[in-house]
């Protein structure tokens, strides 16, 4: 047929950013939990979706989000690891709530392009005031795809270069531009040509490295090797963009970041940090950058609209705002007061109830149990993170680092049908980003639900 598409790894979609909605386990929570009007529901959004790998068909049918919890339509809670990053002060905080409908009641939600309105103006403030260094020059769009591409566009501006260094298996976002610095197939695979230029290289996993090393420093000094002969090798390289630590989470030595800043300096490009999930609390810090050093620019995305509304945008310096003859972004929603309501409140709730400081040792409080728990589970190869930023690598064999993709997804499973909801990346990692409202007891709770679906995978108890 004319329209079939061809697919060279026999249609089987990528697991680097999820768990895939096309397994016999996905099918078999279907069965189990899918019934009554919330099964007439998810056909619907079968029936008139188009359907992509991650997303569609869905897992559930949700009715419900408040605070760390999520309710679907039978009325079963789940307390949420994931919360695609926007919930850093809880689903429908009402703090933020009151904010965006006091913001409506004062009829101003939509601003139109060429001009301005007091919440967008007081989120710029207030972003110069709390984001690290210098940063002061700010730019609003609807989400962090945008966000991104704004970034690039205004480092080729203001370098006159158009090359780029990013990392192997990383995520900025879906449009053409983001997937080029993106290092998964996943999200390009198929599309032919995007934007030229876009160099990658591998970023410093100390537990995964395709040299073997087990030091960090020397990771580190093969990763900056690669930037610095990529560097050296292509002239009129922009930028360098990446997350200060990975979505998986990989938490890169502070030598790291500074050897990358030192390399752009002296190449003459700029360094872009993508915080859209890391930003806002999420590391124990305001910004993640805060624990490494200050980018030329900072990317936001995802938490800053208050897990409401959408809303991305950047962070930049005095001395790059050189772009008045262009528009690196012009987005209709560029300064929306509703979105700038919901941002200001979030950052508000954030500051007053002292949630970076909260999730700072709630998880190093988690990361210990879970290192105690890898003591009697032979399942878990290692555990990594930072503030509620937290990662566990399952593997079948210790020593080969096999990936335990079909155990990963039975225990996420297992801990759905008990009421725990998380992610898994790369087939076996299980990633733990709740709220950062979530309290000591609620966290207790979800460790022990996850401690008890590993124990019973690995005495075969199978999903």
């Amino acid at each position: 047929m004319a329209h079939e598409r061809q697919d060279h790894r026999g249609g089987r979609p990528e697991a680097e950013q999820g768990d895939i909605n096309t397994t016999t386990a996905r099918q078999r929570y279907w069965e189990r939990n899918l019934s009554g009007e919330a099964r007439m529901w998810f056909e619907e959004d079968k029936r008139y979706f188009l359907h992509q790998s991650l997303s569609t068909p869905v897992l559930n049918v949700i009715a419900k989000a408040q605070g760390a919890w999520l309710e679907d339509m039978n009325g079963k809670r789940y307390l949420d690891m994931h919360g695609n990053g926007v919930h850093n002060a809880g689903f429908n905080h009402p703090e933020i709530v009151r904010a965006v409908k006091k913001q409506l009641d004062e009829s101003l939600s939509f601003c139109p392009r060429r001009y301005t309105n007091i919440p967008s103006v007081r989120l710029a403030k207030k972003l110069a005031e709390i984001t690290p260094g210098d940063l002061c020059r700010s730019l609003f769009c609807p989400g962090g795809t945008d966000a991104i591409e704004m970034a690039l566009k205004l480092a080729k501006l203001v370098t006159g270069r158009f090359k780029t260094i990013s990392f192997w298996d990383s995520f900025h976002g879906a449009g053409f531009g983001a997937s080029s610095v993106g290092g998964e197939e996943h999200f390009h695979g198929g599309l032919g040509p995007l934007v030229p230029g876009a160099f990658h290289v591998e970023f410093p996993n100390y537990y995964r490295n395709p040299w073997g090393f087990t030091r960090q420093e020397d990771v580190d000094a093969e990763c900056l090797r690669q930037i610095e002969l990529v560097m050296r090798r292509e002239p009129d390289m922009a930028a360098v963009i990446g997350e200060p630590v990975s979505a998986t989470p990989v938490v890169p030595s502070r030598r790291y970041w500074e050897g990358v800043k030192e390399l752009c300096e002296r190449y003459g490009a700029l360094l872009i940090f993508d915080e859209i999930i890391e930003g806002f609390g999420r590391t124990g810090k305001m910004f993640a950058s805060e624990h490494y050093l200050t980018p030329d620019i900072l990317v936001l995305g995802k938490s800053l609209g208050g897990g409401m509304i959408p809303l991305a945008g950047i962070v930049t310096r005095e001395k790059y705002n050189v772009c008045q003859d262009r528009s690196i972004g012009h987005y209709t929603h560029e300064k929306n007061a509703l979105s700038a309501a919901a941002a200001l409140a979030e950052i508000e709730v954030i500051e007053k109830n002292d949630l970076c400081d909260h999730a700072a040792r709630l998880g190093a409080y988690a990361l210990k149990r879970l290192q105690e728990m890898s003591g009697k589970h032979r399942l878990i190869g290692r555990v990594m993170g930072i503030g509620l930023h937290i990662g566990i690598d399952l593997v079948r064999d210790r020593k080969t680092k096999e990936r335990a993709i079909r155990e990963a997804e039975m225990i996420m499973f297992k801990c759905l049908e008990k009421g725990l909801a998380f992610k898994t990346i790369d087939g076996n990692m299980i990633t733990l980003r709740p709220a950062l409202v979530i309290t000591r007891e609620e966290l207790d709770w979800a460790l022990g639900i996850l401690d008890d679906a590993i124990g019973e995978v690995e005495r075969g108890l199978t999903y």
